[in-house]
């Protein structure tokens, strides 16, 4: 289909349109081919098969993967498929709509992107839905959650390594005073978490370890019962140690009695191209089980495979 010469070792997204394309037709779809190509394709490749498809087919991939495919197999590959920007902008809206409602995705995904991916979500976001993400993440939340929620998905944090020592000390008191008079929502630490750099953070987290005896979490799990408190001490953990958070959501997706399949999907999904191999080793490390058995234990079919296939994405 291509006129193009493509080196062996790069995908031709015009074979791999075309490919697709043939995995629909006939009685049955071939959701293996399917596996095949869209799970072993990065971001960039997988813009360039549904740009080859559109121009070949004038049709969207999407939408004929929606139409061909089930269940929580063709949600892991709509997801997968979609930009990391449409898909962040997609899981949010997703996060705001009343039977789907979810402050925790929300809160991960404004904790766990960079400043550049979380303001292209934003823009993707104005882009399909024609209004801005705060304006939903405002209206649709309430009280504390809103208070949390709305300054952390509006973030735009310094992403350098520079790191003030004195600020880190100054602010590691500030959230022991507060913490220490259960003044979970006070605008300081809303202000602290939500605009200091990740680098400033963990200096800050740091410093009141060293200097209170103890982590800055354990000190938020005194009221386990305050849902508010659990989204705070949640979103610390995201901007802390991300790993940690996700192997904790997976294993609960996991061991739950009927996996939850939407958040199985979800960090799969969105973690695959980021940081899946230390959220292997921490799932190793904390279950003494690989997460690809725990997977495969649990799931089974075309769901099963793409799955596998996608935490192996950064072996492939």
């Amino acid at each position: 289909m291509s006129s193009l010469k493509v080196p062996a070792s790069v995908p031709d997204p015009y074979e791999d349109a075309e490919q697709l394309k043939k995995a629909f037709k006939g009685w049955g779809t071939n959701e293996d081919l399917i596996i095949q190509i869209l799970a072993h394709r990065n971001a960039a490749q997988r813009k360039l098969i549904r740009d080859s498809y559109a121009a070949a087919y004038g049709e969207d991939l999407l939408k004929d993967l929606d139409s061909e495919l089930t269940s929580d197999f063709q949600r892991v590959v709509l997801l997968w498929t979609l930009s990391p920007a449409e898909r962040d902008a997609y899981l949010v809206n997703e996060a705001t709509k009343r039977l789907t409602a979810s402050n925790w995705v929300i809160m991960e995904t404004a904790c766990t992107r960079s400043s550049d991916d979380l303001f292209k979500a934003r823009q993707a976001y104005h882009a399909r839905y024609k209004k801005s993400l705060e304006e939903d993440v405002a209206y649709h939340t309430s009280g504390d959650f809103r208070k949390l929620l709305v300054p952390l998905i509006t973030a735009f944090r310094y992403e350098g390594d520079e790191v003030n020592m004195t600020l880190a000390r100054k602010e590691a008191n500030i959230l022991h005073e507060k913490i220490s008079d259960k003044a979970y929502n006070d605008e300081e630490i809303i202000r602290i978490i939500s605009t200091r750099s990740k680098a400033q953070l963990s200096a800050t987290f740091n410093h009141y370890n060293d200097h209170h005896g103890h982590e800055i979490i354990k000190d938020l799990e005194a009221d386990d019962g305050d849902e508010y408190l659990k989204l705070l001490r949640a979103a610390i953990e995201c901007l802390k140690t991300p790993e940690k958070y996700f192997e904790k959501v997976l294993r609960l997706a996991i061991k739950k009695l009927g996996t939850d399949e939407w958040d199985l999907t979800r960090v799969v999904a969105t973690r695959a191209e980021v940081d899946m191999e230390r959220i292997k080793e921490e799932y190793h490390r904390r279950n003494s089980v690989t997460l690809d058995r725990a997977i495969a234990a649990d799931t089974s079919g075309d769901y099963e495979k793409m799955l596998l296939a996608l935490i192996g994405h950064g072996d492939a």
